[in-house]
């Protein structure tokens, strides 16, 4: 194929060890970081599409949704603080994650999520309680800070500790739980939306604690990673857990020996943040920012944040806007688990491709399906069947995302960059993630006002840029070991330019090859 870049990395090097039954229990208590961040993309939708919430802090978003019948559909929730409330989450999430990177290194792993669930815990509590406006967002804002430790650890945690060949697998938990999270906040949201006191948004916002709760006591009986210990001079303790998590009967020298000397040569990297923008890191350093940039610019977060928002904006009343939240809640789920059990066997690329395809023929045919009842102006009305065809066509693009950019966008750049980059490359992936998914957060309610319809066809646009980009320029990854990767980049058609003959190292020369055919 020209221009290709599928690269065989068979026939060499492959680290023994199984998924042993404590891998297995370390890596769920560790994914259930991804619940915190995912209950907050599902609850935030739910709570501002609840009137006694906009009467609350929202009054005027209150006032023209009372006038929705006679006005535009699409700006009825056009405000800049509705959207302030839901986006400044991801702008703490942001800035906490370049902090994290550093705890990260320094105490490990686990601590890291530790400190990102007693945040996010903190600020559930404010929020539940929140009197004003000024209340909940410091309470989102604290949220956030939880948010951006916990995605900054958790990936690489779920990489570091699973054997090469099930990394995808198991390091997809973290998106698993995402959507876990997403579901449970709308089911939670359907409830609370018929308590007729009115207080029901208060229930939604507090219950945050529970995952927050879940990942904070759960972290505290993690074990640190062989890589973090070696990292921070514990070596026998390292062995030790390897041997561990790869099985009592399994040899693990050779895979400790590898970790040994990646270790040393990261000691010799005193300012990460400088050296990561070494010509030899290019595609590492690409790879962390244009996978998140381009994972928010699929337009999933215009489904996940606002998705009850969004169905009332189509016609939905009441319930119904959120009962069809809480449908593609559940394709999300279900989606996931397929690439769960397919990611290690049919790879990463595969995946991305035929999900851009899904996404981008689903994307079309709403964008004109709104097009064709609302038009323009905004003044219109769904009829049931329509309706329902609206969420089918939604469900499907949900679905191309489950099963691709959704868990691919965190695993890829988890599992790609060397150990003495690694903190550093996780974090500019997080920031990177979160500063769009703010802009897209902070966006998206005037964007539907101005662009209507072609909202969907915007994003539809990009949906092709980047599968473009991933059959041009991501070289498979599946089953090999971290510390082997540089020889995928080697052995690549483009970035192989960058990557001199001394920068192939570690135990990488005498395992895996990669052939690269263009």
């Amino acid at each position: 194929m020209a221009g290709g870049a599928v690269v065989n990395t068979a026939g060499g090097k492959d680290y023994p060890g199984r998924l042993t039954l404590f891998v297995f229990f370390t890596c769920v208590v560790a994914a259930t970081g991804g619940l915190i961040f995912g209950y907050d993309i599902g609850i935030s939708g739910g709570v501002t599409s609840m009137n006694p919430f906009l009467k609350k802090f929202f009054p005027e978003v209150y006032e023209k949704k009372q006038m929705a019948d006679s006005t535009n559909q699409y700006c009825k929730y056009d405000n800049q603080l509705l959207q302030i409330f839901t986006s400044s989450l991801y702008l703490a999430a942001l800035v906490s994650s370049f902090f994290a990177a550093t705890v990260t290194r320094v105490v490990g792993r686990k601590w890291s999520m530790f400190a990102g669930g007693f945040t996010f815990l903190v600020g559930a509590a404010l929020n539940g309680a929140a009197q004003d406006l000024a209340m909940l967002i410091i309470g989102r804002i604290l949220l956030g800070v939880g948010v951006g430790f916990a995605n900054q650890s958790v990936p690489v945690y779920l990489s570091e500790m699973a054997p090469a060949h099930l990394r995808g697998m198991l390091n997809i938990g973290f998106q698993l739980m995402i959507t876990i999270g997403i579901l449970a906040a709308e089911l939670i949201n359907y409830g609370t939306n018929k308590i007729k006191a009115g207080y029901g948004w208060r229930i939604s916002l507090a219950l945050a604690a529970v995952p927050a709760a879940i990942i904070t006591v759960g972290s505290l009986f993690l074990p640190d990673t062989p890589n973090s210990l070696i990292e921070r001079g514990h070596p026998e303790e390292a062995r030790r857990m390897l041997n561990r998590i790869r099985g009592s009967d399994v040899d693990v020298s050779e895979e400790y020996a590898d970790l040994v000397v990646a270790s040393e040569e990261s000691k010799l990297v005193q300012h990460p943040w400088r050296n990561i923008l070494d010509r030899k890191y290019r595609a590492q350093l690409t790879m962390a920012i244009v996978i998140p940039f381009f994972q928010q610019l699929t337009g999933i977060n215009v489904i996940m944040f606002y998705a009850p928002v969004l169905f009332e904006t189509l016609g939905f009343k009441g319930d119904a806007s959120l009962m069809s939240a809480v449908i593609t809640g559940l394709v999300n789920v279900f989606a996931t688990l397929v690439s769960v059990f397919t990611v290690d066997r049919l790879g990463r690329r595969k995946l991305f491709l035929q999900g851009g395809m899904q996404m981008l023929v689903s994307q079309l045919v709403v964008g004109t399906l709104i097009a064709v009842k609302f038009g323009t102006s905004g003044v219109g009305d769904m009829p049931k069947g329509y309706a329902a065809a609206v969420v089918l066509f939604i469900c499907i693009y949900v679905a191309g995302f489950a099963w691709s950019w959704g868990p691919l966008g965190w695993l890829v750049p988890s599992e790609i960059f060397p150990l003495e980059i690694r903190p550093a490359g996780q974090s500019i992936n997080v920031s990177v993630n979160m500063l769009f998914t703010f802009v897209i957060a902070q966006a998206f309610l005037t964007m539907l006002c101005h662009l209507k319809f072609g909202l969907f066809y915007f994003f539809a646009g990009w949906v092709v840029i980047m599968t473009v980009f991933i059959a041009l320029f991501l070289p498979e990854t599946k089953g090999v070991p971290i510390e082997e990767m540089v020889l995928v980049w080697k052995g690549h058609w483009f970035w192989n330019r960058f990557i001199g003959d001394e920068d192939v190292h570690v135990g990488a020369t005498n395992g895996k090859a990669a052939n690269a055919t263009a």
